[in-house]
């Protein structure tokens, strides 16, 4: 399937409204409710099997999902602020929640997200918070974002996880 050339069509969640999805271990979509499906434009016959990078946005650090991937892999849930991607190109913001399901034996099963409207103080901040990360990416990798966001994380005094909190309150 060919990725969407991004556009400046933004798509608008309701306050009441939620996504919610499931992955299994290695990224490819379970399960979307009917307002996952909606946004995002793809028929869920489109979206069940595919990887959810389907719904990237380029305009994402690579940090932000280094950052989630390490800590559900570990078992951890994570807090983040995503910029997803439709399928004609339009984009949306989430405020998401992601979660390892464990098997008995503590094994990951698989992953639950579940997405809400980010606050309008937020929206204040990250985008040009992961314009600036993005920007270190590109001219020092990965690594260059981590340094960023750790300065910005110490400057304010904060960890990633209440910085994070502290924008949707």
């Amino acid at each position: 399937m060919q990725r969407p050339h991004p556009t400046q069509s933004e798509k608008i969640l309701n306050a009441d409204e939620f996504i919610v999805s499931k992955t299994d271990s290695h990224g490819k979509i379970l399960y979307g409710n009917k307002v996952f499906i909606k946004i995002s434009g793809y028929d869920e016959s489109e979206l069940i099997g595919s990887p959810h990078s389907i719904l990237r946005h380029p305009d994402m650090p690579k940090i932000v999902f280094k950052l989630l991937w390490d800590r559900i892999m570990n078992k951890e849930e994570i807090f983040a602020y995503v910029k997803n991607l439709c399928k004609d190109g339009s984009y949306y913001w989430v405020y998401a929640n992601v979660t390892a399901t464990l098997e008995s034996n503590g094994d990951i099963r698989d992953f639950h997200s579940v997405r809400r409207k980010p606050s309008a103080k937020a929206m204040e901040i990250i985008p040009t918070l992961y314009s600036q990360l993005n920007t270190a990416e590109r001219s020092g990798g990965v690594q260059a974002s981590k340094v960023l966001l750790d300065k910005v994380l110490n400057e304010k005094g904060v960890d990633y996880d209440e910085f994070i909190l502290s924008l949707q309150q």
